[in-house]
């Protein structure tokens, strides 16, 4: 699971407490960059701070690790990067960002697509870091989401999947509740544990619902085709809050922040530290432009579903899937 990835130009060393970044041999910052489970989006994050740190100039050595969706495998990647004693360690979605926090106390700890930072107890505000964490939030407009899936899609039943092991969704489902209560909506909820039991809960939730929506669970579209599957046959519509993941098609509408951009800024945010910023003086960084977020329109699906979607709608799509293709605008 360990690669080497050789960045543009050196880097001066730095003197700071977090910004020792430097190997004692080779001269070289060490970055620890551990991602909970590899799907589309986390793969994507990944590679834009890998391409952000070779823009700034870092000449890394990064260990890249995977957890697959195991919590014993994120302490274990944890503890590996305490030993081995990286420069910064970066934690990619909330599972393995929470490990890398709790084993690593004395060296610079950066997460990245974590919904929220402070129910998860990263840090205890988002104007700041907390001691030697900071990172990047991937919180999306779930209220502002269901509002426009029920003017779409006509929707009075919405299903939601979720991991409820994930503090990430636990948290979402507060704001699905409550894009719920203000739509007039009547939620149905479906938890699971892995990503082996998505299409099981997709089953027992699709002849209840009108349609699902989906917040950005690592869990859930590590496996998000089974979903996709079971929605498409049934002729129901899927709310994709992560843009990455539909850009094979199936989903409906999924609107989100684009994940390589996500990893550009956390890319940013480690450069930063390596250069001498000391992590509890940089604020969680949220993805607030408009051209750092995605929409996408699947008009096959709603041709599927018999849905008509709004012409201004898809005017403002950067993505529309139609034809069994996709194209970028």
């Amino acid at each position: 699971m360990k690669k080497t990835v050789i960045g543009a130009a050196m880097i001066l060393a730095a003197a700071a407490l977090f910004a020792r970044g430097v190997d004692d041999t080779s001269g070289r910052p060490r970055v620890g960059i551990a991602k909970f489970v590899s799907h589309e989006a986390l793969d994507a994050c990944e590679r834009g701070i890998t391409d952000a740190l070779a823009q700034r100039g870092i000449n890394a050595v990064i260990d890249y690790q995977n957890a697959n969706a195991d919590a014993n495998t994120a302490a274990q990647i944890a503890n590996r990067f305490r030993t081995e004693r990286v420069d910064v360690a970066v934690g990619i979605a909330t599972p393995i960002a929470v490990a890398l926090a709790n084993a690593i106390t004395d060296r610079p700890v950066v997460f990245a697509a974590v919904t929220d930072p402070v129910g998860a107890r990263l840090v205890s505000s988002l104007d700041r870091g907390e001691r030697n964490v900071t990172g990047l939030s991937d919180a999306i407009p779930t209220v502002e989401h269901i509002a426009l899936f029920k003017q779409v899609a006509n929707i009075r039943t919405l299903g939601y999947i979720y991991t409820g092991s994930e503090a990430n969704s636990v948290s979402a489902l507060a704001l699905v509740e409550e894009g719920c209560r203000r739509s007039g909506i009547t939620l149905v909820t479906q938890a699971i544990t892995s990503s082996a039991e998505l299409r099981q809960a997709a089953e027992a939730i699709v002849g209840r619902v009108d349609g699902v929506y989906l917040t950005t669970d690592n869990t859930v579209y590590s496996a998000f085709p089974a979903l996709l599957q079971v929605f498409n046959a049934a002729k129901k519509p899927v709310f994709s809050g992560d843009v990455t993941a539909a850009l094979g098609g199936g989903a409906l509408i999924a609107s989100g922040f684009n994940y390589y951009k996500a990893g550009v800024a956390t890319g940013n945010l480690v450069a930063d530290i390596i250069e001498g910023k000391n992590p509890v003086e940089i604020p969680v960084r949220f993805l607030t432009d408009p051209s750092e977020s995605d929409l996408l329109i699947d008009l096959d699906q709603a041709r599927n579903c018999g849905i008509t979607v709004p012409q201004n709608l898809q005017n403002q799509a950067n993505y529309i899937f139609q034809n069994g293709r996709l194209t970028t605008r």
